[in-house]
């Protein structure tokens, strides 16, 4: 592997029984680039990164190449850890503790010395806006409070590697936007991002490649902004009502692709003034004319029908 690949995976398979979590993926990180995982829940987007570090690991098989940092973790897996930090998506820290007590507890179980790891903890917690939280009580902080703290442990190791599993999920816009701000910082210093997210705009703002999967198999994979130029039209017209579209297909030629979700309407286009024609049939709260996004492409890859899983 050069040194600018941080992560290859081949073939990597993983079963669980007869089910099959992840089904010959193949993928590689660049070093210092945020590589997001996209997918339904019960896709493999968990297993897989799991396997990187080791907490899961992969079917046997000859044809199976997962390398991290030049290392395999099925040898290498104290090595690996040393390397990561990861930030779950469960939280799992110690209620009856302060912030500076969960923090230090972490940093022993890493082998850091104290006066070090308080000189870093300070530094982390400066970082992530969590100064003043220093002696605070892990109940009296917020949500996106205890979602940065989660962040800051998994950055005490000052880690090549940095795994977020769903790291904003339930956090309000101005919390998520400023972790994601840090996130850009962090790529900039040099740190390398698995990311799994079930936020489309999460991963178009700071994910430099995504995959996506669907039970356990990759389906489609590249770079967002790119992936929005090759893999969907660039408009949609989306009616609100499936009784609107009765007159409409009469209306529509073959440049325009129509999907119907549960009690929606939705005909994709290249070219804007088709739709806008369209829509003057419509009332205004009958549609919603604008740009295709990640989650368009996201659902034309996977299909808009729940999985068994969700």
């Amino acid at each position: 592997m050069d040194r600018q690949t941080a992560i290859t995976v081949e073939h990597a398979n993983k079963s669980y029984g007869t089910l099959k979590a992840v089904d010959d993926l193949s993928f590689s990180v660049a070093t210092a680039r945020c590589f997001g995982f996209l997918g339904p829940n019960g896709a493999g987007k968990t297993t897989m990164m799991k396997m990187l570090y080791a907490k899961a690991l992969p079917d046997r098989s000859p044809s199976t190449v997962i390398d991290v940092f030049g290392l395999d973790p099925r040898r290498d897996e104290l090595r690996i850890k040393s390397l990561s930090g990861v930030a779950p998506q469960d939280d799992d820290l110690d209620e009856e503790l302060s912030v500076i007590q969960n923090l230090r507890i972490f940093a022993r179980l890493q082998g850091m010395q104290k006066a070090g790891a308080d000189g870093r903890i300070d530094e982390l917690l400066a970082f992530m806006e969590l100064g003043g939280k220093r002696g605070a009580r892990i109940r009296e902080l917020s949500g996106g409070m205890r979602r940065r703290l989660i962040i800051v442990r998994a950055l005490l190791n000052d880690p090549q590697l940095l795994i977020l599993d769903e790291p904003t999920t339930g956090l309000d816009p101005q919390v998520r936007q400023l972790i994601w701000d840090k996130l850009r910082g962090l790529k900039q210093g040099g740190v390398t991002i698995l990311l799994t997210t079930h936020y489309m705009e999460e991963a178009f703002q700071i994910a430099d490649e995504v995959v996506i999967m669907d039970k356990g198999r990759k389906v489609m994979e590249g770079n967002p902004a790119r992936l929005l130029e090759t893999e969907i039209e660039p408009y949609v017209l989306e009616l609100l009502n499936k009784r609107a579209a009765a007159d409409l297909d009469r209306r529509v030629d073959g440049s325009v692709r129509k999907e119907e979700a549960a009690e929606r309407v939705l005909y994709y286009g290249n070219e804007q003034k088709m739709l806008d024609r369209m829509s003057k049939a419509l009332s205004p709260d009958e549609y919603y004319l604008r740009k295709t996004n990640l989650e368009d492409i996201f659902l034309k890859a996977t299909g808009r029908d729940l999985n068994a899983g969700q």
